[in-house]
């Protein structure tokens, strides 16, 4: 079978080609060329999909039209379904995952505020040291002044009073005994 004077083998290569390379180019560029489809409904038009599709598509119908005798119909029709199938298990188990997942190494300034760190650098009564906070994702050392204005040895526990213009206000943790 031919279609615009080339054999439809040669018509699937083209489209696994060209689909392959949008789709290496849509990823390396995804943040320039932003499709946002909104939450009405159309997520299922994600240029990821749509590529997926057409490269499933054509690499299956190019296999199918060089190793088998089936009809073209047929072959078209067997490489649809098997595209959808896969870029269906490519949405479900990667796609959707992915962008629920939540970035677990972003934090707001404020909300340092109230947290217990340890100090790494000396805080001077009139100057700056450095405070490391530790969570779960990792650590953060930030910039830290005495909240009031007393001098503040390395290795002590701090409470972080306020954050402003990025540096810490810190005062010095005390806990409470337990009488248990």
């Amino acid at each position: 079978m031919e279609l615009f004077g080339l054999p439809i083998a040669t018509i699937y290569l083209y489209g696994l080609i060209i689909s392959g390379v949008l789709t290496v180019l849509y990823v390396l560029f995804a943040d320039v060329f932003h499709f946002d489809t909104g939450d009405g409904g159309l997520h299922f038009l994600n240029p990821v999909l749509v590529f997926a599709f057409v490269t499933v598509l054509s690499a299956s119908g190019y296999l199918f039209e060089r190793l088998s005798a089936l009809h073209y119909l047929l072959i078209l029709g067997i490489s649809a379904v098997i595209a959808l199938i896969v870029v269906t298990l490519l949405n479900v188990f990667v796609l959707v995952p992915l962008s629920s997942a939540e970035e677990s190494l972003v934090y707001k300034e404020s909300d340092l505020r109230g947290r217990i760190g340890t100090v790494i650098t000396p805080i001077p009564a009139d100057g700056f040291g450095e405070v490391i906070i530790e969570n779960a994702s990792g650590r953060i050392a930030k910039p830290a002044t005495s909240f009031e204005g007393e001098s503040i040895p390395n290795g002590v526990k701090v409470l972080i009073v306020q954050v402003k213009n990025g540096v810490l206000e810190v005062t010095i943790h005390q806990e409470l005994e337990s009488f248990l």
